[in-house]
């Protein structure tokens, strides 16, 4: 071949030019991104666009010549699950006890409706307007009949029909979280940290030989970053008033397990599969708090939606403190038991992944020996 002949074309196969290697990665980067947030939003629009009520439980108090109409106008379309109770203070107990999140008593001279502003904002709105709705139309149709029947109505008479009953607070939000969005915040707060925490835990204990005392560091790191972050969630609270009222030993004690809740199983994905376990943490954090029932409550919730977010460290977080602050008479264990769970399973796999003899037996970069 001469130097005037043309050079032959590249061999299949040969080295890709560094511009076509950039052109390739920068495409996949963007392809990616955009079908996370394709993804994300149709998750989000989905779980709270049209959030409505599904089987809110709520309580009544009536006679037997009003409960069976009040309950069918209620009960239509499945937006609530009515439980009739035989008196106001048995009501205000399940109330106290997050059994139903409001009710009416129609026994008495006027109505009276009983909410829990605590329980949730959306709700508590939700049983001012269908409760007002629901007398409005039993009133009505008494200031039908006695028309129809040739009675004459007073005015005072009148009036006391149509006037909506009126409210009871039974567990109201505290003046400086008036509309409850705080829980929210505190459970994104743990989820981010969290998930941090575990990620940078990650890089640096795989820089140690395996042995018991590296499983034992491991464990004690999680246990004492979850109280630490614990106790910065209190003190951040102090400062806008939050909790004022509260055990602060016991939010203590159930900020600490949310938090190892997250980090335990998160760092216990790292152990088993690497970095790649730390999207479990950003599962917490992107899809949890969203269905976690602090913003959206879970009974607006679609049923998948629901179902996750009561079996997910940010659900059950939530929920338990949102119990301890507001309604102290509601039972907590199963909240309690899923946060466990997942703390629990999650630091055995570190413990065991750490102890589990290393192949490759490199030498340490931090000497852990004591």
């Amino acid at each position: 071949m001469t130097d005037s002949e043309p050079e032959a074309d590249e061999k299949p196969g040969a080295a890709e030019t560094p511009a076509g290697e950039f052109r390739r990665f920068a495409t996949a980067v963007c392809v990616v991104g955009i079908l996370v947030q394709l993804l994300l939003t149709a998750y989000y629009l989905g779980m709270g666009h049209r959030a409505a009520p599904h089987d809110l439980p709520v309580g009544l108090v009536a006679g037997p010549e009003q409960r069976g109409s009040i309950t069918t106008m209620l009960e239509e379309g499945g937006a609530f699950a009515v439980a009739d109770y035989d008196s106001a203070e048995a009501l205000v107990t399940a109330i106290r006890r997050r059994d139903v999140y409001g009710g009416v008593d129609v026994t008495g001279n006027e109505p009276m409706l009983y909410v829990a502003g605590a329980a949730g904002a959306s709700a508590a709105s939700l049983l001012r307007s269908t409760y007002g709705d629901v007398m409005q139309q039993q009133k009505a149709q008494q200031l039908t009949a006695m028309t129809q029947g040739g009675d004459t109505v007073g005015v005072t008479v009148a009036e006391s029909l149509i006037t909506a009953p009126k409210v009871t607070d039974v567990v109201p939000l505290p003046a400086d979280d008036v509309n409850g969005v705080s829980l929210g915040f505190l459970t994104q707060a743990l989820s981010l940290g969290g998930t941090i925490a575990s990620m940078g835990l990650g890089r640096l204990i795989p820089r140690t030989r395996r042995s018991w005392r590296r499983g034992v560091a491991h464990l004690a790191t999680l246990i004492l970053y979850a109280v630490g972050s614990a106790a910065a969630v209190l003190w951040s609270m102090s400062w806008f008033g939050v909790g004022e009222g509260a055990d602060h030993v016991e939010m203590l004690c159930i900020f600490s397990l949310i938090s190892l809740a997250v980090t335990g199983s998160t760092a216990g994905a790292v152990a088993l599969v690497g970095p790649a376990g730390a999207l479990l943490g950003a599962f917490y954090f992107t899809i949890g708090t969203v269905i976690s029932g602090a913003s959206i409550l879970p009974e607006f919730l679609p049923a998948f939606g629901r179902e996750l977010g009561e079996h997910l460290p940010t659900g059950a977080g939530v929920q338990a403190v949102r119990d301890n602050l507001y309604f102290p008479q509601a039972p907590i264990g199963g909240h309690l038991t899923v946060l466990v769970l997942y703390a629990a399973i999650g630091c055995l796999i570190v413990l065991i992944t750490n102890i589990l003899p290393n192949r490759t037996d490199r030498t340490s970069e931090v000497d852990l020996s004591l």
